[in-house]
């Protein structure tokens, strides 16, 4: 995947691949996303098309969708399976708890079953949950239907049907002969023959990579090897430490940009450490705090042997990789490193008559080298409790690359980069949305699709000598009813014959497919004649006389129909007037225009609604739409935006409710105002309204939405003051390390909120004006970060 010197990063080979493994090593490959399908057709070429397979998979009923069949089959009305699904625990780290997790505990899945208790209840007192919940456990893990592996690849050496069954696997409407070549057996039972499986993964970022060192060159003439950038390139690290890496490959969540802010990375080897560390194992036991704090020297960094400096001297004393338990079974136990990696997985599989096996012989493996026993067994407790966290140290180094080069891209070339970005998510809004934000942030200008300027990708216009004027153009083939093919048409025009001088010059010069009615009211409404000199509502009011007219000239003179001498006639003697139709010098208020723009290229591109009121969100909120990835299911947090897509419904019982669309400047949400709530605050709620929400976090269904127990409109609160901000301390976490990391990062959030400090349930301290911060530049992910999610009291 990159070019890394294994020897450089001690990236140890034995990971991989040593005599003693029995199985065959994971071997992933990654593509930039749109080649993924040619590398599977290549690898079917050279090594043989009876050689190549994509592998099946099998989906499996899962717990919810489970209890909702069981319902519908049991005859039961939806509400109850609805009632009964929505009882369950929401997704734990993207995975579902099973049902007999939710009802008797287990130790694998501890945090659903907490989590379960009205489910439980649910089962216990009413009869027909309980017949659907019994059902729904027989129903529970059955394979639903097949499908192709979204990476897996088996290539043999002998023919496929030597090994393993095959299939073709067509889509809908495919001739079969054409269809995939895909094994019949799942992943596991292809390994368990011993054949060679490899993932070949797309990766969207490596895609934005290849298009930026492409805009660069095509716009700057700036040829850049990518995979020879400087590794200590101070802007990327400026960028890396101040955590703006929206967009940048595995560090957009607010938790990582918070850890970054407090990690302060200098190096690559920080990247990468990174990356390992933000996972649910090692911050399950702070070793993500702990790697920053040593790093920065506000917590001494201890060794359990004056010799383990030599080999975990760059982690601070920490075993974060796979690699640094083998090379400490390496230096300490006289392990060879083929043993070492049995180790490694031996304390993965967590056997117990493996796990005393292999302490034995690490024991004595100490007493050898002459470490002795006692720390032999003391260092075998280190071992067995990281090698749980210990995370594969080729692999995050690997990823660290890519991860390094997007935010170099991004810290020094940030238009192409951010050009490419768009592209790559052109069909994500709610993605687009948030990079489109950031553009705003960064103070680059995205302007709508120039007929002129813009290219069927986002385009970049680099800055000037000075820096100064560098922005990013929407893509044509972004609007909506405007197909590549179209677009093609207009670009090979104007690359031919230049630019278009107004709306006529652009009718009589374009093939006659790109008149289609349709697509040029798309076009004017997203604003890609502006820069002719033409008002939207103006042009829209005539541009259908326009078309029809030049088209029926253009048709005429195609067939030959006009007279030698026509030119010498007077004006409309062959039945056309050449008189232009005045387009009329009117527009759209600012409301609809943007509403227009938003209806065709999906967002709001030349201003938003909001645009203005970004303090007042920022001080009345506790987070983004975008932030809520990080908040645990049923926290209450305050949020703002506007009121889209509003429905007002009637329930069974006759109470009026609401659904809407909550949009900010980074993304959107569904939002449920239940009859209660809908009493109190129901009478603010109309479409287009600024309004903050006071609401419940839902995440028990893929899909995330709030529940509002408050509404105020927006426009009221904009004048207000700062507000304080409290932080939940409890006394038995208020030790002197903790509160020292709490002074550095208040200090580091200056503004004008005042600071109150609880702690525990019965005093509160208001801290001296000197630690007053601003709520608005992260600081609250950052506190979340440092004492928990029940950091900052709302």
């Amino acid at each position: 995947m990159t070019n890394l010197d294994p020897i450089k990063y001690d990236l140890l080979f034995e990971r991989f691949l040593n005599p003693d493994r029995i199985s065959m090593p994971d071997i992933d490959i990654y593509f930039d996303s749109r080649y993924r399908d040619e590398m599977i057709r290549y690898a079917a070429e050279r090594y043989g098309r009876d050689h190549v397979a994509q592998i099946v998979t099998f989906s499996t009923i899962k717990a919810r969708a489970a209890v909702r069949d069981a319902a519908r089959v049991l005859g039961y009305p939806y509400v109850v399976g609805d009632k009964v699904a929505k009882a369950m625990p929401p997704l734990v780290m993207g995975r579902d708890t099973p049902l007999y997790a939710c009802l008797e505990e287990h130790p694998k899945y501890e945090d659903g079953f907490k989590m379960a208790a009205e489910l439980r209840q649910m089962y216990a007192e009413d009869p027909d949950a309980k017949r659907v919940i019994d059902v729904a456990r027989g129903l529970e893990g059955l394979r639903r239907q097949d499908g192709i592996h979204a990476a897996a690849v088996v290539i043999t050496k002998d023919p496929l049907t030597e090994y393993l069954p095959i299939q073709r696997k067509p889509e809908s409407g495919q001739d079969p002969a054409d269809a995939p070549v895909v094994t019949q057996y799942e992943m596991h039972g292809v390994e368990d023959l011993g054949l060679l499986k490899m993932d070949f993964l797309g990766l969207r970022n490596l895609d934005v990579i290849t298009d930026t060192v492409e805009l660069l060159r095509r716009t700057r003439g700036v040829d850049l090897d990518i995979d020879d950038v400087d590794l200590d390139d101070a802007a990327t690290y400026e960028l890396l430490q101040r955590g703006d890496t929206v967009g940048v490959f595995q560090l957009e969540s607010p938790p990582m940009r918070a850890l970054l802010t407090r990690l302060k990375p200098t190096s690559f080897e920080d990247v990468s450490a990174v990356l390992a560390l933000y996972r649910p194992g090692p911050m399950s036991v702070n070793m993500h705090n702990d790697y920053a704090d040593r790093k920065n020297e506000r917590q001494p960094v201890t060794y359990f042997h004056d010799d383990a400096v030599e080999v975990l001297g760059d982690t601070y004393g920490l075993m974060i990789y796979q690699e640094s338990v083998m090379r400490v079974s390496q230096k300490f136990a006289g392990y060879s490193l083929a043993e070492a990696d049995n180790l490694r997985k031996a304390c993965g599989k967590k056997i117990r008559e493996l796990m005393a096996k292999e302490r034995e012989a690490f024991v004595l493996g100490c007493e050898r080298t002459g470490y002795g026993a006692d720390l032999g067994n003391e260092l075998f407790d280190v071992i067995e409790k990281f090698a749980d966290y210990a995370f594969n140290k080729s692999h995050t180094f690997g990823y660290g690359l890519v991860t390094y080069q997007t935010a170099y891209l991004k810290a020094n070339y940030p238009v192409e980069y951010l050009a490419s970005l768009l592209t790559s998510v052109k069909t994500n809004l709610d993605k687009a949305a948030v990079y489109l934000a950031e553009c705003r942030a960064m103070g680059i200008p995205v302007l709508v699709p120039d007929i002129n300027v813009a290219i069927s990708e986002f385009g970049a216009i680099p800055a000037d000598d000075g820096g100064r004027g560098g922005s990013i153009t929407f893509g044509l083939s972004a609007v909506r009813n405007v197909g590549e093919g179209l677009v093609a048409l207009i670009l090979a025009e104007r690359e031919a014959n230049g630019r278009f001088s107004d709306f006529y010059d652009f009718c009589e010069r374009v093939d006659p497919q790109v008149l289609n009615k349709r697509s040029v009211e798309s076009l004017i409404k997203g604003g890609a004649f502006d820069d002719l000199g033409h008002r939207r509502q103006g042009l829209l009011m005539v541009f259908e006389q326009i078309i029809d007219r030049v088209l029926a000239r253009r048709r005429k003179e195609a067939e030959g129909q006009f007279e030698l001498f026509a030119a010498l006639e007077e004006p409309g003697a062959d039945g056309f007037d050449d008189a232009r139709i005045d387009i009329p010098d009117t527009d759209f208020d600012k409301r609809t225009r943007l509403s227009f723009e938003k209806e065709m290229l999906g967002l709001y591109v030349s201003d938003h609604p909001l645009r203005g009121a970004e303090a007042a969100l920022r001080r009345k909120c506790d987070c983004s739409i975008y932030e809520l990835d990080g908040v645990e299911d049923g926290s209450m947090r305050v949020l703002g935006g506007l009121v889209t897509g509003l429905q007002r419904k009637w329930t069974k019982k006759g109470d009026l409710m609401a659904v809407f669309v909550l949009e900010d400047l980074q993304g959107t949400i569904e939002c449920m105002v239940f009859p209660k709530t809908m009493q109190s605050y129901g009478h603010l709620l109309e479409d287009d309204a600024a309004v903050l929400v006071k609401a419940r976090v839902d995440k028990r269904e893929d899909t995330p939405k709030l529940i509002a127990t408050e509404v105020e409109v927006l426009s009221d609160l904009i004048t207000d003051e700062s507000p304080p901000v409290r932080i939940n301390l409890p006394a038995a976490r208020a030790s002197e390390p903790v509160l020292r990391s709490l002074k550095d990062l208040l200090h580091e959030h200056p503004g004008e909120s005042q600071v109150f400090l609880h702690l525990g349930t019965s005093q509160v301290l208001r801290l001296p004006d000197e630690f007053s911060v601003d709520a608005s530049t992260g600081l609250v992910a950052e506190l979340r970060v440092l004492l928990g999610a029940d950091a900052v009291l709302v």
